[in-house]
């Protein structure tokens, strides 16, 4: 296991030094990455402004589950950039896959220490600045187990979003190329998870509660953090599955990727 986590830090280490080489540029890039993402609050932020709240959550509310999920997946993002589906799919489709599977290391660890993007720390420093806006602006009632609960939270997202770009990845053994469907719930799931979920249509959160239980991640943990009633009425222990639904993805996208990779054949490339 020391050995495992010594290659990994070593392999991440290259990375950061890499992208470090030209500091101007990396400095840019994470600016600029941090700017992009800000967008879409600033853009809310005005609209609320204007009509004051969404379905009863006020901006700070929102602030809230958005910085949280702004975090989440830019740590994700920036960790599992290994796994990002459409930069895998491209090291299949030139063979570069094979040449992982020929060294004598650990083939997820190589994966997982193939690509660091330093650059998202941009996007976690905006999700940050809105987490503390929303923190700063909310009379929550803090107490211990919310504290120790904050960080799980947080693993559980990072653990969930990476697990579906496990498995995004894991499907390109088969597809060659990245589908976009995976995106949908990575890209598009952090996004429809930085709003309260009782805003959606019935069909569409009773899938994210049933198939794929996106609402334990990010909703019911802030309606507990927050104090906010339960419009859905789950038994009092839906806040604390978050970690159940976040390591329970990881898990069986941890299958899959093992099941992949038996079954994996070279594209000849």
């Amino acid at each position: 296991m020391g050995s495992v986590l010594d290659i990994y830090c070593r392999l991440i280490g290259v990375q950061i030094r890499s992208q470090l080489q030209y500091r101007m540029s990396f400095l840019f890039d994470t600016i600029a990455t941090g700017l992009a993402t800000g967008v879409s609050f600033l853009t809310l932020a005005l609209l609320l402004q204007r009509f004051g709240s969404i379905a009863g959550w006020t901006l700070s509310e929102i602030a809230f589950l958005y910085g949280i999920v702004e975090v989440a997946f830019g740590f994700m993002d920036m960790l599992f950039s290994g796994f990002d589906p459409d930069s895998f799919g491209k090291q299949i489709r030139l063979g570069r896959f094979d040449q992982l599977l020929l060294r004598p290391v650990d083939i997820t660890v190589q994966v997982l220490g193939s690509e660091f993007l330093l650059r998202r720390l941009g996007r976690i420093a905006q999700g940050v600045a809105v987490l503390g806006y929303a923190i700063a602006t909310l009379n929550i009632h803090w107490t211990l187990p919310k504290i120790l609960f904050l960080p799980l939270i947080f693993t559980s997202l990072v653990c969930f979003f990476g697990g579906l770009f496990m498995i995004g990845a894991t499907i390109t053994f088969w597809t060659i190329q990245p589908i976009e469907v995976v995106n949908i719930f990575t890209y598009g799931g952090s996004e429809m998870m930085s709003y309260p979920m009782h805003i959606y249509q019935d069909w569409m959160r009773r899938f994210f509660t049933y198939i794929i239980p996106a609402i334990f991640l990010n909703y019911y943990p802030a309606l507990y953090l927050l104090g906010k009633p339960d419009p859905f009425h789950f038994p009092s222990f839906a806040p604390f599955l978050s970690p159940v639904v976040g390591f329970g993805m990881l898990g069986l996208a941890s299958l899959f990727w093992q099941f992949g990779i038996r079954h994996y054949k070279s594209t000849g490339s």
